[in-house]
């Protein structure tokens, strides 16, 4: 009789395991679904040339699939010099952003001052406001900087596009997390050793926080491609266009053709995937690293 109980504990509990299981993975497949159906919806009208757009049932298969609206969207829209707009800005963008926030990051983490902490949630709470709450600031400031003076060029517009971007909360809080994680006892026994503390923060903490910075890097990259409204009000040619703004001018007043919307959607979201793909193993350890941070 106690080893009939005992098989029967031993069955509900696998029992019990068994229904977990299922019930994560019917929760991780509904996640997948809902995150996964816009982008396949989108891929598919990008391809379809005829029938209808919005209707129900969705049909996920192209039933005439053709590039046809691609070619429009690259007869309508200077899509290469726009790409080249817009690695011009991540390639500086990013650079820049992640050496601001890595050297703002490192005294909140493992340098004592009055105040530090008051700074560093002071720094956090701005994450409550929207985005939006920024622009006039932002703008003031740039036209008070001369950036957008008409002799400035497209040095002037591109450097009123990258400043604003290079204080990142986000970043500040992941790289104060990874630099919060490193010993104590590697900096003390650098600076014992006579190095100052750029010289600990270039050759101890960057090395040990590299997959943190490579994580944010990764997400200024997203940030900054696909940046649209700031551009669109700071840039006064429209040849310096970044693709995510570029694309606007495929939606009309009046009338938008879907289609060629969906495929320039599609061709924007493309290197986004490849980035992700490429890094995306530096990407989870450098997050999981901050986490635990």
């Amino acid at each position: 009789m106690p080893d009939l109980e005992l098989a029967r504990i031993r069955a509900r509990k696998r029992l019990r395991v068994l229904l977990e299981r299922v019930l994560i993975y019917l929760l991780l497949l509904l996640i997948l679904v809902v995150s996964v159906y816009p982008f396949v919806w989108t891929f598919v009208t990008s391809l379809e040339t005829s029938g209808g757009i919005f209707e129900f049932p969705p049909s996920l298969v192209p039933t005439d699939p053709s590039l046809r609206n691609y070619e429009e969207v690259f007869s309508l829209v200077p899509v290469a010099r726009q790409v080249l707009n817009s690695l011009l800005l991540c390639v500086f963008g990013v650079g820049l952003s992640v050496a601001f926030c890595a050297l703002a990051a490192y005294p909140l983490a493992k340098m004592n001052f009055p105040g530090r902490n008051f700074v560093f949630y002071a720094i956090l709470a701005t994450l409550v406001l929207p985005n939006e709450a920024g622009l006039i600031v932002n703008y003031v400031t740039t036209v008070k900087l001369g950036l957008l003076r008409p002799e400035t060029g497209a040095v002037g517009q591109f450097a009123a596009i990258i400043l604003p971007a290079l204080p990142s909360t986000v970043g500040l809080f992941l790289l104060r997390q990874a630099y919060l994680a490193v010993p104590l006892e590697l900096i003390e026994a650098a600076r014992i050793d006579g190095a100052g503390e750029l010289t600990i923060w270039r050759r101890v903490m960057l090395p040990l926080t590299m997959p943190t910075i490579a994580a944010f890097s990764i997400l200024q990259f997203v940030a900054i491609w696909n940046s649209f409204l700031w551009a669109v009000i700071v840039l006064r040619d429209r040849e310096l266009y970044p693709l995510a703004a570029g694309l606007l001018d495929l939606a009309g007043a009046f009338a938008t053709n879907t289609r060629a919307v969906s495929a320039g959607a599609i061709i924007q979201i493309i290197p986004i995937l490849v980035i992700f793909f490429v890094f995306q193993r530096y990407f989870m350890r450098g997050l999981e690293g901050a986490v635990k941070g």
